[in-house]
């Protein structure tokens, strides 16, 4: 049977993790983390924080990638850590929640700043967007590398662009719109209550660095490229997230940060008449960056599960000639339009693609603490630094902020788990039919 072709390099790996997480979301929730938090300090203390989380999340998952440097990364490690019914889990929910609404939402972000540059009817829009799922697609069927070629050269076109913006931000900007001043006084757990609320919009921003570890079975070298891509990548964003905020704020009263719609094109427009097209077009860039980067990565996941046995045989399916999980990534794909289609939203996809994906992050944290113990002598290239104390940050923070999306969105919270609960019967089906298979 064909075996999936290593060529992902350390730089290729990072670009993966750095352009996973440069998405849509710096430039759409800034506003709505405004709208929680109307204070400047307060903005950069929770983009701080949720990227010192992020953090320790890549330090912790790095050692897992370290111990198992195959194709599926979280899959596995929960598949290792908990059994195989917390993988399945993890990927079914992936398939059903977490990587097809977060490519159908960057999808249609996709194609409604498309729509800034070239005014285009809803139905065009919605045209539009499919067709950037379909043409991440074929990108991603061809082969691993062209993928690569892709990733590399989006991320680095939506990094440019981020670039112009901050340099824009502190030649132009005025310190009058960034005076750094306490927020006023709330009461109760109002404050505390905001803050969780903004956190979403941070987490969603933050996302993507574990990506890595899902193509690790086709990287060079993978236990030290792997681990290192992680951390390297997820530095880069926290400061590349910290400059771009520091940029809108300069630019932007936060009041009007908070009641702005597109606020990277509004707060650049304020010094360069036609700043908004081209903000426009680095954000065009950028999502479908990170859509074409999802639809290399998770299909791995897919792949991983269907090789194990239980799941659809078919997706473990290589392709004769271009060498990679084809059924795995067109099937997600499909799934994708398919919510595209039902759904055509963006705000109310993220809260709980963000709430499902951090409960499986919890969980994986815990794996390092349970592999500690289980695997004393296996090879690890790396070991988490500050362990325990990162790792038990990185657990604590997920946990609170699960619980209080599940109090505070509780319908987008309820809608992922029932989601995710009922691939336990799928489990069950999937396992009775390979013990009563001969």
């Amino acid at each position: 049977m064909p075996q999936l072709r290593k060529e992902l390099t350390l730089y290729g790996l990072t670009m993966v993790a750095i352009g996973s997480c440069v998405g849509s979301g710096i430039f759409l929730t800034p506003s709505q983390i405004a709208a929680q938090l109307p204070a400047p300090a307060m903005i950069l203390l929770v983009w701080t924080f949720g990227g010192i989380i992020a953090l320790t999340g890549a330090l912790t998952f790095a050692e897992l990638g370290s111990l198992f440097p195959q194709a599926g990364g979280v899959y596995a490690y929960l598949k290792e850590g908990y059994g195989p019914l917390f993988g399945f889990l993890y990927g079914w929910a992936y398939l059903l929640v977490i990587a097809t609404g977060a490519i159908a939402a960057l999808a249609i972000a996709f194609a409604t700043y498309l729509a800034y540059i070239f005014p285009m009817s809803d139905r065009a829009i919605t045209t539009v967007a499919v067709l950037a799922i379909v043409a991440v697609t074929v990108v991603n069927v061809v082969r691993v590398k062209a993928a690569e070629i892709f990733s590399n050269v989006f991320t680095g076109l939506k990094l440019l662009g981020i670039g112009g913006l901050i340099v824009v931000g502190f030649a132009f900007g005025s310190t009058e719109t960034i005076r750094i001043q306490p927020p006023e006084p709330s009461e109760g757990s109002s404050f505390a209550v905001a803050f969780g609320l903004a956190m979403i919009g941070v987490l969603w921003s933050y996302g993507g660095w574990q990506h890595t570890s899902y193509v690790a079975g086709e990287a060079v070298d993978a236990r030290r490229t792997v681990p290192k891509a992680m951390i390297i990548g997820t530095v880069v964003v926290v400061a590349v997230y910290l400059l771009t905020n520091v940029a809108y704020m300069l630019l932007l009263p936060v009041s009007e940060i908070a009641a702005s719609s597109s606020v990277a094109a509004d707060a650049v427009s304020t010094v360069i008449p036609f700043g908004a097209t081209l903000i426009a077009i680095a954000i065009a860039i950028s999502v479908l960056g990170t859509a074409g980067i999802y639809t290399l990565s998770a299909p791995r996941i897919y792949y991983a599960m269907a090789d194990d046995g239980i799941f659809f045989r078919k997706l473990a399916e290589i392709h004769p000639k271009f060498r990679t999980p084809v059924n795995a990534i067109v099937t997600q794909s499909t799934w994708a339009i398919a919510l595209l289609l039902l759904w055509g939203t963006f705000e109310d996809v993220i809260t709980y693609v963000v709430f499902v994906d951090w409960v499986f992050f919890a969980l994986t944290g815990m794996c390092v603490f349970i592999f500690r113990r289980r695997l004393k002598d296996a090879e690890r290239s790396y070991k988490t630094l500050g362990y325990p104390i990162t790792p038990i940050i990185f657990i604590g923070v997920s946990a609170l902020f699960v619980v209080n999306t599940l109090i505070e969105r509780p319908l987008q919270a309820w809608v992922g788990l029932v989601f995710t609960l009922f691939g336990v019967g799928v489990y069950y089906f999937f396992a009775r039919r390979a013990t009563t298979t001969p």
